[in-house]
């Protein structure tokens, strides 16, 4: 099992001396991926529902800083050296695809092979929506936004035609370091799923618990015997949630339920405080479960 942490890209601990020094002693604890979630802005009325609460409601108030994702990996990237970076998830419809291929190849190239695309389409209309895509038409949209940053990563002379984006062939350099970046789609609608086995390199659930996620890899494995795809061809990722104050044996059989089930990569969110608070919830983590999971 790999962990990742999430940084503190929002609230008062999201400044750069946060960043940094949280990134810094996260890659000398041997964690192996550090995480930025996407909000642009946060609209003083949002009347969408929030999937991952009971309320509905949104935690954040408008007026909370909220740093954008890949300009805060941009320079935990400079800080480190070994750790990956990732996205959970990088809302599609909040950029054009182009330039979403093009900042992430840039952060690749200048991480060399350490940059996890985690996608998604969104959940907030008002959000997506001023961004100039349709509320209903986020997930074709997202569809072929994926389709043209493959290309864009992969092809020498991409091109693309579609119902939403189109245009001649292109230079796009650099290309990643690998030549492609992996891509790990969240969700857990049947449409998400299908996208997953379509496009994906990997699944990134949000918040699963063991049963949950037992039944949308049976949703999965449906998909992807679609698609003609191999389940076990993808990697299973899931974020979760750390209490600051939680029981480490309940945590670890929290952990090898996810894992028996394939999760081989886990997102661990953490409340954002200060930078001290956080840095103790993680070296604790690391003493306490870790290395028994």
């Amino acid at each position: 099992m790999e962990f990742g942490c999430h940084l503190p890209v929002y609230g008062p601990a999201a400044t750069r001396e946060a960043l940094l020094a949280f990134a810094r002693r996260m890659e000398t604890l041997g964690y192996d991926s550090l995480w930025a979630s996407d909000h642009i802005v946060i609209p003083w009325r949002i009347t969408s529902k929030y999937p991952y609460n009971e309320t509905g409601d949104f935690p954040l108030p408008p007026t909370a800083n909220f740093l954008e994702p890949l300009t805060a990996l941009a320079l935990v990237a400079g800080a480190t050296e070994r750790i990956r970076l990732g996205t959970t998830v990088l809302v599609l419809p909040h950029r054009h695809p182009v330039l979403a291929a093009k900042m992430l190849a840039t952060l690749d190239h200048l991480a060399p092979g350490r940059v996890i695309l985690g996608a998604g389409v969104g959940w907030m209309r008002e959000e997506i929506e001023l961004f100039g895509v349709a509320f209903e038409q986020r997930g074709a949209w997202s569809d072929e936004a994926l389709r043209i940053m493959k290309a864009c990563w992969r092809e020498e002379r991409p091109s693309f035609r579609g119902a939403f984006v189109s245009f001649d062939p292109l230079g796009f350099a650099p290309k990643p370091a690998r030549g492609t970046i992996p891509i790990w789609i969240g969700g857990h609608t049947p449409r998400a799923l299908r996208r997953v086995a379509e496009l994906g390199d990997g699944w990134h659930a949000a918040f699963p618990s063991a049963e949950k996620l037992k039944g949308g890899l049976a949703e999965l494995a449906a998909a992807c015997r679609t698609a003609g795809r191999d389940l076990k061809s993808l990697t299973l990722s899931a974020r979760l949630g750390v209490p600051a104050r939680y029981d480490p044996d309940a945590l670890v059989r929290e952990i090898r339920a996810l894992a028996e089930l394939g999760v081989r990569h886990l997102v661990l969110e953490s409340r954002v405080r200060d930078l001290a608070d956080m840095i103790q919830i993680y070296e604790r983590f690391a003493a306490e479960v870790r290395g028994r999971v």
